[in-house]
């Protein structure tokens, strides 16, 4: 397994997404994450608009792939885990990365400081 095939399985699982077809973004994950498929597609912004991958690096054992999914609704930084099941890379673990509050423009501040 290497960041090439694991970025090939993140592609796949991103067209799937975005596609709408939730049973064959299902085919790159673990049984144990298929198992709880509910939860994981409940943090989705679905429908997706876009999807992509970020990022792809090794970690330890595994591979890290950051995905940046976008939603009629929204969108969120999905990290996953992928290890090696079966010969192929397989999705093992995905959370939801929390998105750091953008810093407040120096302009819009030096302007409502002129204001008050």
């Amino acid at each position: 397994m290497d960041e090439q095939t694991v970025r090939e399985h993140a592609q796949a699982y991103c067209d799937a997404l975005q596609a709408g077809d939730v049973g064959r973004s299902a085919q790159e994950m673990s049984r144990e994450l298929q198992a709880n498929l509910g939860s994981l597609v409940a943090m989705l912004p679905l429908p997706l608009m876009e999807a992509r991958i970020e990022s792809v690096e090794m970690a330890g054992t595994a591979y890290l792939a950051v995905l940046h999914l976008v939603g009629e609704e929204g969108s969120i930084r999905l990290q996953t885990r992928w290890k090696e099941r079966d010969g192929r890379p397989t999705m093992v673990e995905a959370s939801h990365m929390q998105e750091t509050p953008a810093a407040p423009d120096a302009a819009a501040i030096s302007e409502q400081d002129e204001r008050a």
